[in-house]
């Protein structure tokens, strides 16, 4: 996936630019001890299917929701937010 510095979205200055020191930033919280991470190759599985996903923005973002995927995808508790039932599911699913 690639994590580098975009250009701005429609609503964001560049100051909210999301690039690999504030993902990484992110994924260093508590919040993502392993308790409530999916493991290494779930992730990667999440990581690809977002990737060919026509409502992937910029490589980095779900137009649907707007989460940022290297974020959202390691969560046990979440799941795609397509209409239909997405195209993965919850850890406890999956």
């Amino acid at each position: 996936m690639q994590t580098g510095n975009r250009g701005a979205c429609k609503g964001c200055g560049p100051e909210y630019q999301v690039n690999d020191e504030y993902i990484q930033r992110v994924l260093s919280h508590p919040m993502f001890s392993s308790e409530h991470c999916v493991p290494e190759e779930v992730y990667r599985q999440r990581l690809a299917i977002c990737q060919s996903c026509p409502k992937l923005q910029d490589g980095i973002s779900c137009s649907v929701c707007g989460c940022i995927i290297p974020v959202a995808a390691k969560l046990k508790a979440r799941s795609c937010p397509l209409p239909g039932g997405g195209l993965w599911g919850t850890a406890d699913a999956e």
